[in-house]
């Protein structure tokens, strides 16, 4: 190895350990929020240590189509049954984003390489330091703190390896293809926008951009002197060929998705899924790209995290005042993209990269307004233009140049690098140290989000776990008098009440005011209907009985927001059978169960109910229950297309309900039969 490829290979290993500095001592977090929706799959039907259930769990994804099943097979790496330790996941994690950050800085070392038409010893060596100095800046940036240490947002971070991947192969086959090589360029090519993009997929919808993200390079990064024009006639064919089926053809059909989308989305509304319609998202998005931008370009250390329920919906270009700018803002950067992609091609594809990066998360799907982690991705080439001017070089058509620096500029350039690098790694650490205390985390996020109904309600119950609920209530209350329709403030102030030792009329009453107007919770109900009923016989304060339980779930059934949405039916019908099984009237609660099944038959919910039945030595009833959904079984829905589709044709091959009837049904005759008699 020469000494300029030693002393690349140690500078990436330096960024890297620092890297490693300002996370590890911070990785002792909790799970949170989407954590404990995804990660319990990985026990629900057993532990993953045989093969059938292997391939139950790594088909069980439900976030996408494809139901991400690179992401859920990392898990498996950190555990294999659930509960589990988070110290593992963010382990992981963190070894995934050193990954990266090595990946990157390859990637940039490959780019400016390839855009150098007279290379120097000088030159490559400023070009490779650039390239390091571009992937710490990245490595180390605070904003990519809530994706590395969110465990579930690995897979947001598995994308990026896999587009990291196929763009070094891509390029490997590129040059192949410039040295008049074109079967080893179409291997090349093939595992870069063939197989790199199925993986990018299997791990989150997003990376199926890749492709685009290879065309973006292509057309804003290799202009006119660095286009297939110079090749072989034969070559240049070929290449344009593969380039149109691989990245040009799979591009077109992600832009028209995503237009069929916004079509839809415009002519149909999103019914009462979201509380803006798709128009205002699309008003909104330019400011929250804008946002993205200033964390990215203006970093600090604490933001809003993950409590963005409150950010404001653009409900026309003048309101709120932002929007217009916004708006015009995104649409010059797109420009000067396009114009700058000669004089300037190092910024010019950094803008590119970044703004298809986020065409998918940020466009025409009706997902939430914001999220930090979508900046991981898109934000590889941000840094990149900024170490090329602070190793002094210039990139234009004509090549790649080094500035006439004196040695008092190149010793500030070297200063303000090194000054960047410790602020990121500084701010970082302070960041990465937060999400290492729960408690601390709950209480700067309510500060930093004081409109936002989750993060008061998540440092509410902070608050109550330190024993403080006094403090939970002050929180709650006036939050709850400007959003009375926020369920999870109206049941967490009731919480903090019960703890204090007395739930007051006031309280309760707002309470049901919630249940009558929220919109649709997803589980948060039925999780908090669960553990009430199940702390029923030792309430937590007097007033919060079965009979108050029934008072507040007749008020969510009265709530049309809720009662029009089959899963939310069952859940309500489920919630009242348990009331009933709570009471000791069996028969009351059978009828209940077995008019949730009817809202939606599947064999969960119908195993899950016989079982509480069983579990209240109610048997027969139980055996009623598995007949009565036995006799439904045919009104049973289609999953949805993709993974849950292929899940179901996992289950049916493996006959896994049938065996799991048999043995419910074996169970519940055996507690039918009497006991044996004691002998003489």
């Amino acid at each position: 190895m020469s000494n300029h490829r030693l002393a690349f290979f140690l500078l990436a290993c330096l960024f890297a350990f620092a890297t490693i500095a300002v996370y590890a001592p911070d990785l002792r977090g909790t799970f949170l929020f989407d954590d404990f929706a995804n990660l319990p799959v990985l026990g629900e039907t057993g532990p993953v240590d045989n093969g059938p259930t292997f391939w139950r769990y790594i088909t069980s994804g439900t976030a996408d189509p494809t139901g991400r099943p690179l992401s859920l097979l990392s898990f498996l790496i950190d555990a294999r049954d659930w509960p589990a330790e988070p110290w593992p996941f963010k382990r992981t994690n963190l070894a995934l984003h050193l990954i990266n950050g090595l990946l990157l800085i390859l990637l940039l070392k490959r780019l400016g390489r390839a855009r150098c038409t007279e290379s120097t010893p000088s030159v490559e060596r400023r070009l490779d330091l650039a390239a390091a100095l571009g992937g710490a800046f990245w490595l180390l940036h605070p904003l990519f703190v809530s994706t590395t240490l969110y465990i579930v947002q690995r897979e947001a971070m598995l994308p990026a390896t896999c587009t990291l991947l196929g763009l070094l192969a891509w390029l490997q086959g590129r040059s192949a293809f410039a040295q008049g090589k074109p079967t080893l360029g179409t291997a090349w090519l093939l595992i870069g926008l063939g197989l790199c993009t199925a993986l990018a997929t299997a791990s989150k919808a997003n990376g199926v951009l890749l492709p685009a993200l290879v065309l973006t390079v292509e057309i804003v990064f290799f202009a006119e002197n660095h286009s297939p024009a110079a090749w072989r006639a034969a070559d240049r064919s070929a290449y344009r060929r593969l380039m149109l089926v691989l990245a040009g053809i799979p591009s077109l059909l992600i832009a028209g998705y995503l237009a069929f989308e916004g079509w839809r989305g415009l002519t149909h509304g999103l019914g009462g899924a979201r509380p803006w319609t798709l128009g205002q998202r699309l008003l909104t998005e330019p400011r929250v790209l804008m946002d993205y931008l200033k964390l990215l370009w203006l970093p600090r250390p604490f933001t809003t995290g993950l409590f963005n329920d409150q950010y404001v919906v653009s409900t026309s270009l003048w309101q709120p005042v932002t929007t217009l700018p916004a708006l015009l803002g995104v649409i010059a950067l797109l420009v000067a993209a396009w114009v700058l992609r000669r004089r300037a091609p190092a910024v010019a594809l950094a803008l590119a990269f970044y703004f298809v990066g986020q065409s998918m998360e940020s466009s025409t799907l009706a997902l939430e307004l914001y999220f930090e982690h979508r900046n991981y991705l898109p934000a590889l080439l941000m840094f990149w233009p900024l170490s090329l001017w602070l190793c002094g070089l210039k990139m234009s058509a004509t090549g790649t140049a080094l500035f006439p620096l004196t040695q008092p500029a190149i010793r500030l350039r070297g200063a303000l690098a090194l000054a960047v690098l410790a602020g990121l790694g500084w701010m970082t650490h302070a960041r990465a140290d937060l999400w290492g205390n729960a408690q601390d985390q709950a209480l700067l996020w309510a500060r930093l989000n004081p409109n936002s109904p989750r993060a008061q309600a998540f440092a509410a119950q902070a608050e109550m776990q330190a024993g403080h609920p006094e403090r939970a209530v002050a929180r709650l209350r006036p939050a709850l008098a400007q959003r009375p329709d926020e369920v999870q403030l109206a049941l967490n102030l009731l919480a903090a009440r019960c703890q204090q030792g007395h739930l007051d009329a006031g309280t309760l009453h707002a309470a049901l005011q919630a249940l009558r107007t929220t919109r649709d919770t997803g589980t948060l109900l039925a999780s908090w209907f669960n553990r009430a009923i199940d702390q029923s016989a030792e309430p937590a304060c007097p007033e919060l009985d079965l009979a108050t339980l029934e008072q507040l779930l007749q008020a969510a059934q009265s709530n049309p927001r809720l009662v029009d949405l089959a899963g939310r039916r069952q859940d309500l019908y489920h919630l009242q059978g348990r009331i009933a099984l709570a009471r000791q009237q069996p028969q009351a609660a059978l009828a209940a169960f077995n008019t949730a099944l009817d809202q939606q038959v599947r064999p969960e919910a119908a195993f899950q109910q016989a079982a509480l039945l069983g579990s209240a030595h109610q048997p027969a009833l139980a055996l009623a229950h598995l007949d009565h959904y036995e006799a439904e079984r045919d009104r049973e829905e289609a999953p949805a297309f993709g993974m849950p589709r292929i899940h179901a044709w996992v289950l049916r091959r493996q006959h896994y309900w049938d065996n799991e009837l048999l043995r419910l049904r074996q169970t519940l005759r055996d507690d039918l039969r009497p006991m044996p008699s004691p002998s003489p």
